[in-house]
């Protein structure tokens, strides 16, 4: 495990997405221009509301990796690193996989994504924004 996790670490930190924090979007959605993954509430700095909205009545899967990511980085910038720790671990270890994007407009796996903002999570890095 140590042997993958490090070219891991030695990605997100060379990697131009590894500046910004994770912030998803909004997750995959047919025919909708909502966006139920609290960006908005991310991007304007309410953590609070994010958690609430997130832990809350959501129409979106409680193991979709979006609603996971932008979970704890609520939670990380609160202060509660276990609960976003779970909450990223969880993302990666989700059931449900597709392509996010990131506040730069670059879209990445998902599971990369959480790895990385866990990744920069225990070292005390700013996380990945995501849009998408």
């Amino acid at each position: 495990m140590k042997k993958i996790l490090l070219p891991l670490i030695a990605l997100a930190i060379s990697s131009p997405a590894a500046a910004q924090s994770i912030v998803v979007v909004t997750a995959p959605q047919a025919d909708s221009d909502t966006l139920p993954v609290a960006f908005a509430e991310l991007k304007a700095g309410e953590n609070r509301a994010v958690v609430d909205k997130l832990t809350g009545d959501t129409t979106l899967d409680a193991r979709d990796p979006s609603r996971l990511i932008n979970l704890g980085t609520a939670y990380a910038r609160l202060g509660r690193t276990a609960e976003a720790a779970a909450a990223f671990d969880n993302a990666i270890g989700s059931p449900i996989r597709y392509d996010v994007e990131l506040a730069n407009g670059d879209y990445v796996d998902s599971r990369w994504a959480a790895r990385t903002a866990l990744a920069n999570l225990n070292q005390g890095k700013p996380l990945l924004a995501l849009a998408r």
